[in-house]
């Protein structure tokens, strides 16, 4: 009466999945071209900052955090104590400790060679993207695959571009210096992040306004463009909102689309 057998452990899905790799690969794939930029602006700043080429390309290798490597370049240019460049980098870094915690139920199945590698090259767009995908941590068909579909094409677009930038920071004008880097920097975080015309106008009023009103003192006017641009971004996303809910409303009733 007593000798009951145990029902069966519940098989876990294949981590791997070939048809899943490629539905990560073609999500990730508009990121690629923003993520190579920014690291072709790092590339450019580390050679800038005074960094020597083998210096700048293990750096990039080993490092492989564009925020990081920023932080930490103007601590070195000024000759700071090692454990400051460290700590700095650390601490702009910290972040990263939260993306293990999301991703560390989904893949704590793994040794942790695997789980080293997948960390290392996790970065915040792919580690959002995942959890888009994949929001439960309940067992899944593919998950390494669809993370290894993010990760790794996002690894070799930073690489490519941030070598790229090592080997052409000589070409950029010493007296651009830091100051052009940003500007490629904030310019690869804003094109990719113009996706729909609510942004686009936003964007326009914004650089219009600061140019316009580049003469304000006390640098009032970057204050005005970035209120100006807002407030139109969200102006005409709530216009867009509207026509959507009164198309959908026409569609309900079977009218035709105006």
């Amino acid at each position: 009466m007593n000798d009951v057998t145990p029902p069966p452990a519940a098989l876990r899905p294949p981590d791997e999945d070939q048809a899943i790799w490629r539905e990560a690969f073609k999500t990730g794939l508009p990121t690629l071209f923003g993520i190579g930029a920014w690291g072709l602006v790092v590339g450019i700043a580390m050679v800038k900052s005074g960094l020597t080429v083998p210096q700048a390309l293990g750096m990039t290798l080993i490092v492989f955090g564009g925020s990081a490597q920023l932080a930490s370049l103007p601590l070195i240019v000024a000759d700071a104590p090692i454990w400051v460049v460290f700590a700095t980098a650390l601490v702009v870094n910290l972040r990263f400790v939260i993306f293990s915690a999301l991703l560390a139920p989904h893949f704590a199945h793994l040794p942790w060679q695997k789980r080293f590698l997948l960390g290392y090259t996790a970065g915040d767009l792919t580690v959002a993207l995942f959890l888009q995908r994949f929001p439960s941590e309940e067992p899944a068909l593919g998950k390494v695959s669809y993370l290894k579909g993010l990760l790794y094409p996002n690894w070799v677009s930073w690489q490519v571009g941030s070598i790229a930038g090592v080997f052409l920071g000589s070409a950029v004008p010493t007296e651009w210096g830091l100051g052009f880097a940003g500007t490629l920097a904030i310019l690869c975080i804003m094109i990719p992040l113009t996706i729909n015309r609510a942004a686009l106008c936003g964007v326009l009023v914004a650089g219009a306004t600061a140019v316009l009103a580049y003469e304000l003192p006390y640098k009032l006017g970057l204050l005005a463009a970035v209120l100006l641009g807002m407030l139109t971004a969200m102006a005409v996303q709530a216009l867009n909102e509207k026509r959507e809910q009164r198309e959908k409303r026409r569609a309900a009733k079977g009218e035709p689309r105006v």
